[in-house]
């Protein structure tokens, strides 16, 4: 997924409609373009990210002022510059209120300290909102033509709105149908998605839910994904050095979680200035890739969820900015099913034969295990009961987690 413009309100892409864009200023690059064409040419889906429905508050601090300190009092570029300041700059030609995108909650004056500022902005344009901006449907307009460009010029298969629901009321669903409309026409039917947040049961019946930054706390019958980083949300040198990344392990962890409750993990992994990577996130790729390689292919990559998502004693509270509150223990389990085999993950690689409840005797009478399986490894000895089956796992190395445990039998799928 490539990022095409955030709430600073830059398109990242050969953009027709908004002149403050990466072709005109920056890199000088078509970003979007580039990583349509790579993304393509490995046999991958392509997706785009649009956060600019929320440029307009976002932006409301750039016409106010220091409250305080030796220039407070003055406003900020924002509530000043014009297009004929840039004469003789590097930004000449281009017309700061169309970045800023124009007052529409502009701090008043005579607020006296930084922190009465914060609560007017608390208050006022630091709210999370999806309505117009007052008195400038100009912005509104040219959201859609932005947006509509987009999914013309770069046939994205997956759309993702930061937004509660759509946005701008029916200029949100105009923007939807017209995606879905060009899908129709090239595919033949609707081929694409597209997602936001917070949607209710209506709502998902156009739309993926995303849930950000947290996980589902069931089996949910409609998919859904989670959309979340290893580090901030944009690149933070201190992760670095304070090595705060989120490890491969605890990724897979929830990447298993999410995919046994029919969900899909949307995971963002910073880039420097440069477009590159640092040493620390290499190596969570790195391990990331090695778990995927050897268990992708039987328990992620088309799978399916199986009756129930799976047990343990690690309570998972559902709802979005909540992630990482929970450890997981090789209790753990996770399943999900793939062309008439069941999976299980176990969320932590357990040092003594662990017993999975929901594949004994009691509760499932009818089904026959017949072999266990390591992905990836071998034969796994086992023993069923009326409590549940016991597996015995041989030790793991020092870079292994998450195994995975392929069960064949009757009556289990």
């Amino acid at each position: 997924m490539a990022l095409a413009n955030h709430h600073d309100n830059l398109d990242t892409f050969d953009s027709k409609y908004h002149a403050w864009n990466t072709l005109r200023v920056g890199p000088k690059r078509d970003i979007v373009g580039a990583w349509e064409k790579v993304a393509r040419a490995h046999g991958l889906r392509f997706a785009v990210s649009n956060h600019s429905a929320h440029a307009w508050h976002w932006w409301q601090t750039a016409y106010g002022y220091d409250a305080e300190g030796p220039r407070a009092g003055e406003r900020y570029d924002a509530f000043k510059l014009v297009e004929a300041d840039g004469a003789g700059t590097w930004w000449e030609g281009l017309d700061p209120q169309q970045l800023y995108t124009g007052p529409a909650m502009v701090p008043p004056e005579g607020i006296m300290s930084a922190k009465a500022m914060r609560e007017w902005h608390d208050v006022h344009s630091g709210r999370w909102m999806e309505f117009a901006p007052p008195q400038n449907p100009h912005h509104v307009a040219k959201w859609l033509l932005r947006q509509q460009d987009l999914v013309e010029k770069y046939r994205p298969d997956m759309v993702y709105f930061d937004d509660s629901g759509l946005p701008f009321g029916n200029v949100g669903l105009e923007a939807l149908a017209q995606y879905y409309r060009q899908s129709i026409a090239r595919d033949g039917r609707v081929e694409v998605v597209a997602t936001a947040k917070l949607l209710t049961a209506y709502q998902r019946t156009a739309l993926v839910e995303d849930v950000e930054r947290g996980v589902s706390d069931r089996l949910r019958a409609e998919p859904w994904q989670t959309c979340t980083c290893i580090g901030d949300w944009h690149y933070n040198r201190a992760r670095y050095h304070r090595k705060s990344y989120v490890p491969a392990a605890k990724i897979i962890q929830r990447l298993c979680d999410i995919v046994s409750k029919n969900g899909n993990l949307l995971l963002s992994i910073p880039l420097r200035g440069d477009g590159t990577i640092d040493s620390e996130e290499d190596r969570i790729l790195a391990g990331i890739t090695r778990w995927m390689q050897r268990n992708g292919d039987a328990a992620i990559f088309r799978s399916r969820p199986w009756r129930i998502y799976g047990e343990g004693p690690t309570k998972v509270v559902g709802g979005g900015f909540n992630e990482g509150k929970a450890e997981f223990t090789a209790e753990d389990v996770r399943f999900t099913t793939r062309k008439g085999a069941l999976y299980a993950a176990l969320l932590a690689w357990p040092e003594k034969p662990v017993t999975i409840a929901a594949l004994g005797k009691a509760a499932l009478p009818d089904a026959a295990i017949e072999r266990v399986t390591l992905v990836g490894g071998g034969r796994v000895k086992f023993a069923r009961g009326a409590a549940g089956l016991t597996a015995t796992l041989p030790r793991g190395g020092p870079d292994d987690f998450v195994p995975v445990l392929r069960i064949d039998g009757r009556g289990l799928v």
